[in-house]
């Protein structure tokens, strides 16, 4: 069957590609990819090329098809599957299949296999794995942004802490504790503070830190302090740019004592060194933003180290339960996973996106993949009415949902603007 996809072709080369897709094996699926969200990783994939990790020397001749933030409806299933899957089924799946130890993932590293496409093939690999979903939600855009949220909710998981002179990690968050999420006021932060105000085990106190004032404005407007408070969380929200020494303040919030739980996200070395600053008594620092620069390094604090149990860890990715964890607390309606998304887009907008990623403000890029449309900002869809009056209702439903991307807008979306 014919399909389009973004493909990558070599660094700084993705192209909107028109091709034949085979048969499936016996032991694979093809599916519809209805949505899939625009991930920074995809960005390093596509201006590294074959230097990064996970793209094959020979895409130049294998063209790799970028995304790994996807959902949609299966298709067809090989015979050796159909007895768990069936035609009809939406899905979404984990990405990081770490597959007998190799580090190929959808988005970076198959021909026929990943989001960014009408349509793909799910490799053996996947289902051997556990790592196709079935999703029983109702908007796609959500079982999309459960891969990024998995990410927040693998570092959540992956934190530990320990107790002088017993040699046992307690991990997790600390309960109760003091959390900072630097450089936070991003689409992975907002990710990650929807997650800490409303998971099971929740910090006391959460400060977010970014250095763009309408951003932490945003993030003020959808997680009001107040609201915070009411279950007993403490939430502040700092412009570091606008303090005189960042560290002494957030420290001085804290109450003296620093923080339990630090996630950097953003790789700066000024942002590096002000989460170890703040770190208090055996303070988890995780480094959560991945750079680019294979040499990337910032000071730290080792006398902390030594004397008082702070320690530093990285995580990438989440794992299939981090996945499953997401979903269902996206079905429950704990966690809100569009606080993430500002952008929307068809395929065709999908190449200058990923590859303008940092200089597009804004948060999650949202692109639907059997719509021709130009990546729009969820705030400028009123703009677009008198050319095109389904962008006003669009703007309609969106402004009724404080300014988020919901079920509603998707269900339009799809009903008005699907080419097929």
């Amino acid at each position: 069957m014919k399909v389009k996809a973004v493909r990558l072709h070599g660094a700084n080369d993705l192209r909107l590609d028109e091709f034949e897709l085979p048969e499936i094996k016996d032991d694979e699926i093809l599916v519809k990819v209805v949505s899939d969200s625009v991930c920074m990783s995809t960005y390093k994939c596509a201006i590294l090329g074959t230097k990064h990790k996970r793209v094959h020397e020979d895409v130049a001749d294998h063209p790799a098809i970028m995304g790994h933030e996807m959902a949609g409806d299966i298709v067809k299933v090989g015979a050796k599957h159909q007895d768990k899957f069936k035609p009809g089924m939406k899905f979404t799946l984990q990405p990081a299949l770490n597959y007998k130890g190799t580090m190929w993932s959808p988005g970076y590293s198959y021909e026929f296999f990943g989001g960014d496409a009408t349509y793909c093939i799910i490799p053996q690999e996947v289902m051997e794995l556990g790592c196709l979903l079935e999703y029983k939600g109702k908007a796609y855009y959500e079982a999309s942004l459960a891969e990024p949220m998995s990410c927040s909710i693998g570092a959540f998981n992956a934190a530990y802490h320990t107790k002088m002179g017993v040699y046992t990690h307690e991990m997790g968050i600390k309960e109760g504790g003091k959390l900072a999420i630097m450089a936070g006021a991003g689409p992975m932060g907002l990710g990650a503070l929807t997650y800490a105000l409303h998971r099971d085990i929740r910090p006391g106190m959460v400060v977010v830190t970014d250095v763009n004032q309408d951003r932490l404005d945003r993030a003020a407007h959808l997680f009001p302090p107040e609201e915070a408070k009411k279950d007993g969380i403490d939430l502040h929200f700092v412009n570091t740019g606008n303090v005189e020494d960042p560290v002494a303040y957030l420290r001085e919030l804290s109450g003296g004592t620093g923080y339990d739980d630090v996630f950097c996200y953003a790789p700066v070395a000024a942002v590096v060194e002000q989460s170890s600053g703040i770190l208090g008594r055996d303070g988890c620092l995780n480094f959560f933003a991945g750079p680019t620069d294979n040499q990337f390094s910032a000071k730290m604090n080792f006398y902390d180290v030594h004397y008082n149990s702070t320690h530093v860890m990285g995580t990438t990715g989440g794992n299939t339960a981090d996945m499953i964890e997401s979903l269902e607390l996206t079905a429950q309606g704990r966690i809100d996973p569009s606080v993430m998304v500002t952008h929307i887009g068809g395929l065709d907008a999908a190449a200058s996106t990923t590859l303008n990623l940092p200089k597009i403000p804004g948060g999650k890029k949202l692109i639907y993949t059997h719509i021709s449309m130009p990546l729009i900002a969820l705030d400028d869809l009123r703009s677009k009415e008198k050319e095109d009056p389904r962008y006003g209702k669009l703007a309609d439903i969106v402004e009724a949902n404080k300014g988020l991307w919901c079920p509603e807008a998707e269900e339009y979306l799809l009903a008005h603007f699907t080419e097929e």
